[in-house]
This record gives structure tokens, C-alpha cells and sequence, in this order.
């Protein structure tokens, strides 16, 4: 399997692709596929990597990705042993060249238009989540009407951006590879401290190549990614009430807890103290 592009498993005279992954993590290499991918997630949580922002899925979530949009999710396994993604994956043609082009569905333009960046679902999510759990006894004609069903409660739903830029450009695989490495090597070691010459070298990269490669990519330096990642995973920390401060911090990568504090209300907009008791 490629790590980027890579393409989903499907039968040649199946339309609409539904799959579930079920697992201990998710699929953790960084990746796009053509297909615009609709998920539900039933069970697990951790960080969902998307354009050039980090975000937090949980379950009960609904997640909107788009055609060719590079992503990963980290699984975090301290509160399950079971993840488990309900997905349906489709194409612009799918179900036809003109399908989506005819004026019975000039809605849909409005769904295409946020899958471009990502979205995740803040409304409706009960009836959608419905729905999805009865796509897996469904017959394939069944699925199509469901996938009906569950755009037509996107289209009607409150829906969030997951991120706010994205490369225009496709990854080819030699970049692709690159690139999910500095992705696989910053989310399995945030905690730990990583310095410029480390993370250009996992890159095969000059610290000034390297720079300007993951600026150009992802509209952000390197280290203000880091700092998202360990903020990400402290937030997740803080909604265990049993856990301090100081050892959140740590836990997350943070020499001290003044930076810790400083970066937090940087990033989120209020002390972890004061997140903690919203959350």
C-alpha cells in the first residue's frame, strides 16, 4: 500500500464504497484518496491531522473529508481498546459524469464546497449517526438511498471547517512519503523534545529546506505545528480531572509550566485551569 496517494478497496461495479475500520488505532500514516470520505466515529479518540490544523475526534463525531485532502488520525488508547469508523467514500463521478451536475442536485455543490477543507458536524448528529448504523445490513441499493438520506442532513446541518489552508498541489508519492514521516515522527514523539536539525533530518532535508518545505505545505512553521500537537494532547490530558497541571504539561512536551500556561491561552483562548472546568 502506498502511503500517499493510496487507493480504497473497492469492487468494480460498486458505486458507493461503505467500510469500517475497527481496530486499536486508525490508519496512521498520513494519506488522500480521491474519494470525499463521510465518517461517523463509534468508538475511540485522539487528534485528526487535516490541512494545517490539529483537531480533536471523539466519539459521536462527524467528519467530512475531501477529495485528495491529506490527513491522519493518531489514536489515543488510554480510554479504549477499540476504535471503530463508520465510512462512506464517493466521488464527484461516482454515480456518473453529469450525476451531481444536474439541477436536482445543485445542493451538493454546497457539500463539495466544505469537503475542500474538511468539516466536522456540530448539528444533526443523532440522526445522522442513525443512519449510518444502518448501513451495514443495508443491500447496496438500500446504502444509496441512506447516502441520500445522510447528505441531505449534511446539507441541513451546522457544520465547523477542519482546517483553513490547504496545498493546492497533489502530494506525489516520493513527497507524500516525506511528508508522513514528519507527520508519524512529530505525533509519536510531541512529548519528547525535538530540535530543527532532528526533524530536518527525518525529512532528508537541509534545516533551511526543510523550513521553507513545511511552511510552503502547511501556511505555518514547523514548531508552531508542534506546539498544536502538544496542545491537542494536553487538552485530552485535562478532561481527566485526576490529572495536575504540572503533569499535564510534561506529559505534553513542556519544559515548564509557565510556557505551558503561555502557549495554552496562546492557542486556546483561556488558562487549562479554566478549560478544564468547561470541559
Amino acid at each position: 500500500m502506498k502511503v500517499l496517494p493510496f487507493k480504497i478497496p473497492k469492487s468494480k461495479d460498486v458505486a458507493l464504497i461503505y467500510q469500517e475500520d475497527e481496530g486499536e488505532i486508525f490508519y496512521d500514516k498520513l494519506h488522500q484518496h480521491e474519494e470525499i470520505q463521510l465518517c461517523a466515529i463509534v468508538k475511540g479518540e485522539g487528534s485528526l491531522v487535516i490541512g494545517d490544523s490539529i483537531n480533536e475526534y471523539k466519539i459521536g463525531d462527524i467528519l467530512i473529508i475531501g477529495s485528495n485532502l491529506p490527513h491522519v488520525f493518531k489514536s489515543d488508547t488510554s480510554n479504549f481498546e477499540t476504535s471503530l469508523m463508520k465510512t462512506l467514500f464517493f466521488t464527484k463521478t461516482s454515480f456518473g459524469e453529469e450525476f451531481f451536475e444536474l439541477g436536482d442536485f445543485a445542493e451538493m455543490q454546497k457539500l463539495f464546497k466544505i469537503s475542500e477543507s474538511g468539516g466536522i458536524v456540530t448539528s444533526n448528529k443523532t440522526e445522522i449517526s442513525a443512519l449510518f448504523s444502518s448501513l451495514k445490513k443495508a443491500s447496496n441499493f438500500e446504502r444509496f438511498i441512506i447516502f441520500l438520506k445522510i447528505v441531505n442532513e449534511l446539507l441541513n446541518a451546522e457544520i465547523n471547517p477542519l482546517s483553513k489552508f490547504i496545498y493546492q498541489k497533489k502530494y506525489s508519492d516520493n513527497e507524500g512519503k516525506r511528508m508522513s514521516n514528519i507527520m508519524e515522527f512529530t505525533m509519536n514523539n510531541f512529548n519528547k523534545e525535538i530540535d530543527l536539525d532532528t526533524i530536518a533530518g527525518i525529512s532528508n532535508m537541509t534545516p533551511n529546506a526543510f523550513c521553507r518545505y513545511f511552511k510552503q505545505r502547511t501556511n505555518k512553521t514547523y514548531f508552531q505545528f508542534l506546539i498544536e500537537v502538544r496542545i491537542e494532547n494536553a487538552c485530552r490530558l485535562l478532561k481527566n480531572h485526576d490529572a495536575l497541571i504540572a503533569e499535564v504539561s510534561e506529559k505534553s512536551g513542556f519544559k515548564n509550566i509557565s510556557n505551558f500556561n503561555r502557549k495554552f491561552k496562546d492557542n486556546k483562548g483561556t488558562t487549562p485551569s479554566k478549560y478544564r472546568i468547561l470541559n
